[in-house]
């Protein structure tokens, strides 16, 4: 008997075979899996490969474009109606609204889509109005709408964009879980921690903070420039930020203070993309996290399964990760002051070792494999998908 056929579909190759990684491959056992992206620079061939699947390139563009926005509808149409999918599964905001509409007019089944995170949040204005629109077509398309964390169902619902029946959080939320063995710092060595200390310039005396996503505003990038600033000028010199993302000038730029700050700060270090995130985690004190908006942020479990304890923002996902005193701290959105002295407290008590503000890695670790272990995201994925039979 053959497979029910599943169509996966993100905006960009990245998304597909990153935020997705692994899960696609899990599915081939149980479903006839297709993914479509756009196709660059030979990404979503890579991940056809990677994943065991097959894939269909559609071009679709992050920003809004009309007359490209209507080619990739007609062409995601025509795909539908060629396959046959039972399920047509989308992730990412505008991979989500013309995958929505496209299986929508093919009449597909099962129409699904995972919310990670709105960039609408932050938006003003007419673009506000708009985004609004887009998101209310998207879920009225769609048959079933999962938000990836608890808060943000509860957006959702505030902004009437659905209705609480379309709703559901798989899981404890998190598109995909971690993998909680590749994410453990049992796997890298003293010996390695202190080669990689000593490339980057590193002293094995000094306190390390790592930040790991886009460099844009959106994720606060601008705030923890300036809280590590104000960090260092307080007399602070075992100090370092490690960043580790990419700038994304065009669609959202960080100031031009913050952009000459970490390109002439000595103790800001600047890796740009990096394939393997672990090593840094390995070498880092605490991570900070202090974005806007989010989905449910896996670089925020990928820290706590590497033991280490975070500074996130009291937004959706982060607020849901993190346990006060347990794995971390939250402080308010934008709000350097706040980022600072939490930033300051975790370097004083790092030297003072005071026992009221101890983070045990171990503990800090069984959060998250408890929690949000991979295979049990996939497992929770799968017998939702069955229950559509």
């Amino acid at each position: 008997m053959a497979k029910p056929k599943l169509i996966r579909i993100t905006t960009v190759p990245a998304s597909l075979g990153g935020l997705l990684e692994g899960q696609l491959k899990f599915m081939t056992q149980y479903y006839d899996v297709v993914g479509i992206a756009s196709s660059r620079n030979g990404g979503l061939t890579k991940v056809g490969k990677k994943e065991n699947i097959r894939v269909i390139p559609v071009q679709m563009t992050r920003k809004i474009t009309p007359v490209q926005d209507f080619k990739a509808v007609w062409q995601l149409y025509k795909i539908f109606k060629r396959e046959k999918p039972f399920m047509v599964h989308t992730h990412t905001p505008k991979a989500g609204t013309l995958g929505m509409m496209a299986a929508y007019l093919a009449k597909v089944p099962h129409r699904l889509h995972t919310v990670a995170g709105m960039p609408l949040l932050v938006a003003k204005g007419r673009k506000r109005k708009l985004l609004d629109l887009v998101e209310k077509i998207t879920y009225w398309c769609a048959t079933k709408v999962y938000p990836n964390s608890f808060g943000l169902k509860d957006i959702i619902l505030e902004n009437n964009f659905t209705t609480e029946k379309k709703l559901k959080v798989i899981g404890n939320g998190s598109s995909n879980g971690i993998d909680t063995e590749h994410f453990n710092n049992k796997l890298y060595s003293k010996e390695d921690k202190l080669n990689l200390r000593n490339s980057l310039g590193i002293k094995e005396s000094d306190f390390v903070f790592l930040y790991v996503g886009r460099v844009v505003k959106d994720k606060g990038v601008n705030e923890l420039i300036e809280a590590f600033k104000l960090l260092t000028k307080k007399g602070v010199e075992n100090c370092k930020l490690v960043l580790l993302g990419t700038f994304e000038d065009e669609l959202d730029p960080i100031s031009p203070e913050a952009r000459e700050e970490i390109d002439f700060n000595p103790n800001i270090i600047y890796m740009g993309w990096q394939s393997d995130v672990r090593p840094y985690f390995s070498i880092s004190d605490v991570f900070v996290f202090p974005s806007y908006r989010e989905g449910f942020p896996n670089v925020v479990m990928q820290a706590g399964a590497m033991g280490i304890p975070s500074i996130v923002t009291n937004i959706n996902g982060c607020n849901e990760i993190i346990i006060p005193n347990q794995n971390g701290v939250i402080i308010p959105v934008q709000d350097a002051q706040s980022l600072f002295e939490s930033m300051k407290l975790f370097y004083e008590n790092h030297f003072c070792q005071d026992p009221k503000f101890d983070y045990d890695p171990e503990k800090i670790r069984k959060l998250i494999v408890e929690g949000y272990n991979r295979k049990v995201i996939w497992e929770a994925i799968r017998k939702e998908y069955d229950s559509l039979n």
